[in-house]
């Protein structure tokens, strides 16, 4: 039986299911709550590939983390970095430069205490930083980003948007928020970044599908679900590095292993998301 987190930090919202404290459920990790469990276990119950398909995501983030270290970056701002779970991104990033410096940001309290125990016990504050903000706020958020002293403006950064950009509505302006971060990154800089889609999906499921996006209106951030040219937008300017916007499944597969993204080998569109990284000339 799954117990409580010992500690409740503050600003935490117990009163509805939280998307970052779900994804940890799916990932099998343990900071989240009853309320979560409860939802995850209904969403798995509606569509049982959910859970797969969580994982898929995060080794998407992993292989993109990695390839990006092997062209020699070595410096990260992960926008919306959830609970630490299996393959952080400083982790994957000093694997490969034990230099390497990463900056966490996440709007979810329990997400932001959970990392700070973590670099406490395991990181290099030197090297790696958390902050706990709103990502639409992008100034400020760039401006207390560059003000931990752990990244140096001048040099390029790999910035990390992965199951983010979904609980980014209209209203929001998700593609000019985007843009934004993209001017302010130095030339020779990486955006990393997946999403969601029904576009080109398989039939079989679609109904499941769209009744799990519609359990996420009782959470406290909704999903939006955009399509194969909505998501290009986010790269605009950005030169796509190879093979392009593609199904998670068919992004560089051999960089690292990936075992949940191999059980959608042989039925990409089925990962429900698309990814690409993108190079700032």
């Amino acid at each position: 039986m799954s117990q409580e987190p010992q500690y409740v930090p503050e600003g935490v919202d117990l009163d509805r299911p939280n998307p970052a404290r779900i994804y940890d459920w799916f990932l099998g990790g343990s900071s989240n709550w009853a309320i979560d469990r409860e939802f995850g276990a209904k969403a798995i119950e509606t569509f049982p590939m959910v859970k797969t398909i969580a994982r898929v995501g995060r080794e998407f983030l992993g292989r993109g983390v990695q390839y990006l270290a092997r062209q020699g970056v070595t410096q990260f701002l992960d926008l919306g970095s959830g609970v630490p779970t299996v393959g952080n991104v400083h982790e994957i990033a000093d694997s490969v430069n034990p230099d390497s410096r990463c900056v966490y940001v996440d709007n979810e309290p329990v997400a932001v205490a959970h990392s700070r125990v973590l670099l406490e016990r395991q990181g290099d504050l030197t090297r790696h930083a958390v902050l706990h903000g709103d990502l639409r706020n992008v100034e400020e958020i760039w401006e207390r980003a560059m003000d931990t002293g752990v990244l140096n403006p001048t040099q390029p950064i790999g910035l990390i948007v992965c199951g983010v950009l979904y609980f980014f509505g209209p209203d929001d302006d998700p593609h000019g928020i985007v843009a934004r971060y993209r001017e302010l990154l130095p030339a020779g800089s990486y955006f990393l970044a997946s999403h969601l889609t029904f576009d080109g999906g398989p039939a079989d499921g679609e109904d499941k599908r769209e009744e799990v996006r519609k359990q996420y209106n009782q959470s406290s951030a909704p999903l939006f679900i955009r399509t194969r040219e909505e998501f290009t937008r986010f790269f605009d300017g950005y030169e796509l590095v190879d093979p392009g916007v593609v199904w998670i499944p068919q992004w560089r597969t051999d960089e690292r292993e990936s075992p949940a993204t191999a059980e959608f080998l042989d039925n990409p569109p089925a990962s429900s998301a698309f990814a690409a990284v993108g190079r700032k000339p």
